[in-house]
């Protein structure tokens, strides 16, 4: 993997002046999360403004950060302006007129584009290179799980303009992708000559009391279950959704349930890390299938515009996610864990290795510390991370890059002190010998697992 130019780490000082100031574009439940967390590291960050459509709804997120308590700096400003996303030189001037260098877009994936490129044009801010970060690949709303690899079809083109305007754009740096993408790079420099096999895992063992809800922006949700492209000795193999299941023991959680799906990762991770075989597993119960079978077999996720008897024309995803509810609502009586895992397979000074990267998340203990789920939590710390990583220097490629491409190590152990460590397994093989495709079957059942290292 080529490491782009990495600038030595030159910790700033902590004075106001010298702070970059944080623009979270956005007031979801993952907003919600990172506003709490840079609120909680404003002596690093500065001042943090919220923007979006609805104002009122950063509003709402500035009053629970006040109300638990999560300015560090108690002088910080923590304030909201309203901004149209897709208006780049709005957002050009929103990011000159509040002073902030990190813009971390935790909107809708459809303002990808708009919200990198006003960062582009912006290119600096007080002395300091514009940093942007998001945490999902781009979509464009009229279509739906596009051709591998999906970066180049948008943010990539935009890579030799970042590197020309000077600034830092960090793609997808939530927890899947991201994380999951640190812990690859993670295996890649410390654990193994040759990888051989990624299995991303994904496994929500929460209850939210609720007959049916999303746990992220349903609209989004559902629209990454049209079909699957996975990565598969070395080239991209297209399956149907949900046919393919595995039975994996977690950590914390135990036996679920998961499933062969797309996912964001998979489409930078086959270019930047050399592994065989990369796939993403997500988990779904019996429950959550039967509703999403009927919901595709009434037509109620699609993206296509339908019109009604009275000449109304609308989306029926746009009106399935008008009707579930606010991931953000669900925070309050989730109950359980999540288990996010990179299950690493290959030679390591020719012996044959397994290890086990993975977090897992309380939900109850995220809504005490956040008033969140573990869900946004997940996905909301990272870029706070990223950010402060930036703020001080340490990451700073000035060009595009994946998370992959930059040094995991102070990434990793940053969140383990912020809220999200990560735990590594040893898996030692009794008997028997790794299938040849790297498929986890029966290796899987006959693995006994020791701690071996906490980051």
């Amino acid at each position: 993997m080529t490491q782009p130019n990495i600038r030595p780490s030159v910790e700033r000082g902590s004075t106001e002046a010298s702070r970059p100031n944080v623009l979270i574009v956005g007031a979801g439940a993952v907003a919600h999360v990172a506003a709490h967390k840079a609120a909680q590291n404003n002596d690093v960050l500065g001042d943090i403004c919220i923007a979006t459509r609805k104002r009122g709804k950063a509003d709402t997120i500035i009053e629970s950060v006040r109300r638990k308590k999560s300015l560090k700096d108690k002088k910080g400003r923590i304030y909201s302006r309203h901004v149209d996303a897709m208006d780049i030189q709005g957002m050009v001037k929103l990011i000159k007129a509040t002073n902030s260098s990190i813009v971390i877009n935790l909107g809708t994936a459809y303002i990808n584009m708009s919200v990198l490129e006003a960062c582009i044009r912006a290119k600096s801010v007080n002395g300091r290179p514009v940093t942007y970060m998001d945490t999902a690949i781009h979509e464009d709303p009229t279509k739906v799980v596009e051709n591998p690899p999906w970066y180049a079809n948008y943010e990539w083109k935009k890579r030799a303009a970042a590197k020309k305007a000077g600034i830092n754009a960090i793609l997808s740096v939530g927890f899947d992708p991201g994380v999951v993408n640190a812990w690859a790079a993670l295996a890649q420099k410390h654990y193994f000559d040759t990888i051989d096999t990624i299995d991303i895992l994904d496994v929500n063992a929460g209850a939210h009391g609720k007959y049916f809800a999303t746990n992220f922006d349903p609209e989004i949700n559902f629209r990454e279950f049209k079909k699957v492209w996975t990565w598969i000795n070395r080239t991209w193999v297209e399956r149907p959704v949900h046919t393919e299941r595995w039975d994996y023991t977690f950590p914390v959680v135990g036996r679920r349930p998961i499933y062969l799906s797309g996912h964001d990762e998979l489409h930078s991770l086959s270019k930047n890390i050399k592994a065989k075989s990369i796939r993403f597993w997500m988990g779904f119960g019996d429950h959550y299938l039967n509703v999403f079978g009927v919901l595709r077999n009434l037509g109620m996720l699609s993206e296509k515009p339908v019109t009604t008897a009275e000449g109304v024309k609308v989306v029926p995803l746009k009106v399935l996610k008008a009707v579930l509810p606010d991931p953000a609502s669900l925070a309050k009586t989730y109950t359980g864990w999540t288990c996010i895992a990179d299950l690493v397979k290959g030679w390591y000074k020719g012996t044959w290795r397994e290890i086990l990267i993975y977090n897992n998340c309380d939900h109850a203990k995220c809504y005490r510390e956040v008033e969140s789920q573990a869900i946004s939590y997940t996905a909301g710390v990272p870029p706070i991370a990223a950010a402060i990583l930036v703020a001080k220097g340490i990451w700073s490629p000035r060009t595009m890059v994946n998370v992959e491409e930059l040094d995991p190590d102070p990434f990793l152990k940053l969140l383990n002190r912020i809220g999200l460590p990560t735990k590594i397994k040893e898996i030692t093989l009794k008997g028997g010998t790794p299938t040849k495709d790297g498929m986890p079957k029966s290796a899987a059942k006959s693995n006994s697992i020791k701690v071996t290292a906490r980051w």
